[in-house]
């Protein structure tokens, strides 16, 4: 039961998915950031399913890069795009540390922030477009009529969330009220490291293991300049920095997975 409770806040905060209404106590938000992962795994699942449903409909790369784009985007309510519009504007105004924070308080959404999400919602849909998706399968499951798992369709989403709901419960605070001080100070912050860590290890670990080492190579020189960016410009986290993260790690993630099948590196997993 509690852990159902934590799932369940962990999808009504970071997804759009219907939830039963629960009382967000402390204990049903305990362990509610290493339940975060799971809205990842879902995007995942789903974005399976949309390459399967497109392959059997025979769709065009574009149409299917189209899908895949917008899917992320339905689940969660863009609730992450928020913060990575709000980042961006702070990051671009090249200012002091402390009018930083104030840009990135700010609900209105600047140029720089609409320039730069344009960006990434154009280079997500070009990138799933030019991606050969077959590359991506493995772990045949063709004897129940399901295909082969996209692996890191699957992972990548979950591997983003880990790391951030690891961030919340690791890095420091910025000051005031805010969604990472309102979960981090409700969580316990030592199970929570544990979990996200585990499940972090796992979710890269399967990249590896099935050739996709890029994608986590990626992912760990976007967490490192993520902490750094936290620390040094903006003083602690907050909730529109983990919602950065989590789009910027998706972003490179793709970019290394497309880098990979371009220069034409060689599978070393042991999954296939």
């Amino acid at each position: 039961m509690h852990v159902l409770r934590s799932a369940i806040v962990a999808f009504s905060m970071f997804s759009a998915v219907p939830m039963p209404h629960i009382m967000w106590d402390e204990k049903s938000m305990r362990h509610a950031l290493i339940a975060f992962p799971l809205v990842g795994l879902l995007i995942g699942l789903l974005g399976w399913g949309t390459v399967v449903l497109c392959d059997q409909l025979e769709v065009s790369s574009l149409v299917r890069a189209l899908a895949l784009t917008a899917l992320p985007l339905l689940v969660t309510g863009g609730i992450h795009l928020d913060g990575f519009c709000d980042t961006w504007d702070a990051l671009s105004s090249h200012r002091e540390p402390g009018r930083m924070r104030q840009i990135l308080k700010d609900p209105h959404i600047g140029a720089f922030g609409v320039m730069h999400l344009a960006l990434l919602l154009l280079a997500t849909l070009v990138l799933w477009a030019e991606v050969d998706v077959s590359g991506l399968r493995a772990l045949g499951l063709g004897a129940f009529g399901l295909g082969a798992v996209p692996l890191p369709l699957i992972c990548a989403p979950v591997l983003s969330r880990a790391l951030s709901g690891l961030s919340v419960a690791s890095f420091p605070l910025a000051e005031g009220d805010g969604l990472a001080r309102t979960f981090a100070e409700k969580s316990d912050r030592s199970s929570v490291r544990l979990g996200c860590a585990a499940i972090a290890l796992i979710a890269a670990g399967i990249l590896v293991a099935s050739g996709h080492g890029a994608m986590v190579a990626a992912t760990a020189l976007v967490f490192v300049c993520y902490r750094t960016q936290v620390i040094k410009q903006f003083g602690g986290l907050s909730g529109d920095l983990c919602g950065w993260f989590v789009q910027t790690c998706e972003l490179w993630m793709l970019v290394a997975l497309y880098v990979t099948q371009v220069v034409g590196a060689p599978a070393l997993g042991v999954i296939a």
